[in-house]
């Protein structure tokens, strides 16, 4: 019976000795510490570096603006004066032009134009041109030129009309520039010839076309045979 006891005593301690293992708990798991974001500075302004002055620089500086052309000046340009030759002693008191006709198309063949002058008002000379010009003596720049028809500039402009002069019958057209008359065309003919005239002035307006249209009144033609030569 003793030895009963001492055996189940026995048994009971070894078996406390190998009781169940005791559980092993996992171990913790903290949430890992919040990590705060590392503050990121901003960069500091940098600035630009510094650039050196330029080796010219003008005293001022203005702003680039575009460029507009001007509008052109209408200016008068005198004409040069024309070289009058000096009157012939004891010349006649008539003396006479002649000339190639300038609407050749309408004239007859092998005719001159011919006009006559009083040679103490008008001399016999060449235009600025180089083309034979009667220049009046006592009324500068009062010249008649030969001319025909041509373009005029856009602040020109012409009125015309009709001049009857024996049996000669001249279309007139007086050139306006900017309202100041300018000079004064004459074109007719003879029925032989038809031909144009041009009576240019700078002053003494009157005087310098009632000489010349007493001049272009004498308009006739002659055959080439016979025309004067040209100077």
């Amino acid at each position: 019976m003793i030895r009963r006891i001492i055996f189940i005593l026995i048994l009971a301690l070894v078996l406390t000795a190998c009781g169940a293992p005791a559980t092993v708990q996992a171990p913790a798991t903290h949430a890992p510490a919040a990590t705060e974001t590392p503050a990121t500075e901003a960069p500091a302004a940098t600035e630009a570096p510094a650039t050196e002055p330029p080796a010219f620089q003008p005293l001022e500086t203005q702003a680039a603006e575009p460029l507009v052309p001007e509008p052109a000046l209408q200016t008068d340009i005198p004409l040069p004066t024309l070289d009058l030759p000096t009157e012939a002693v004891n010349a006649p008191a008539q003396m006479v032009w002649d000339g190639v006709p300038t609407y050749l198309g309408e004239s007859t063949p092998g005719f001159s134009f011919r006009v006559t002058y009083d040679s103490d008002l008008w001399a016999l000379t060449n235009d600025q041109f180089g083309f034979p010009a009667l220049a009046h003596r006592q009324v500068p720049a009062c010249v008649i030129s030969v001319t025909s028809g041509r373009g005029l500039p856009g602040n020109m402009n012409v009125e015309h009309d009709v001049l009857y002069v024996g049996n000669i019958r001249f279309d007139v057209g007086k050139v306006y520039e900017n309202g100041d008359l300018k000079f004064v065309t004459y074109t007719g003919g003879d029925g032989t010839v038809i031909t144009g005239f041009q009576v240019s002035f700078e002053k003494l307006v009157d005087e310098c076309l009632l000489d010349a249209e007493t001049v272009l009144s004498t308009l006739g033609s002659v055959p080439v045979s016979q025309a004067t030569p040209q100077p």
